[in-house]
């Protein structure tokens, strides 16, 4: 197991409507998802919302983020809830879905 990393990300919801669906599909994820969200080596994922906006925290536990990024964005079940979820967001950049933001301060 490699150096637990940190990350943050922040993206916000496609309205009021965008919100409701967001939130529904986070309640009951496609079959498989979590499984390989865990496989891919990420762990203590959690999204939080605020007025609009989505903010994620995860840890990641391997030893290649990009090939397990990778692998995850290979899996065709992956594939189903990006195109399910996605439309209900609306991205502040052209970097996807998510904006990575940097850490300034951490406490063990």
């Amino acid at each position: 197991m490699g150096k637990i990393q940190r990350f943050g990300s922040i993206s916000r919801t496609n309205g009021k409507e965008g919100y409701e669906k967001y939130k529904a599909y986070h309640a009951a994820p496609f079959e498989g998802v979590n499984e390989m969200i865990k496989a891919c080596n990420l762990q203590n994922y959690s999204i939080y919302y605020y007025d609009g906006l989505l903010f994620s925290y995860y840890e990641y536990t391997g030893d290649d983020y990009e090939a397990d990024m990778a692998k995850m964005a290979a899996d065709p079940r992956t594939q189903e809830w990006w195109a399910a979820v996605g439309p209900n967001m609306k991205p502040f950049g052209e970097n996807g879905d998510w904006e990575f933001m940097e850490e300034l301060y951490h406490l063990e």
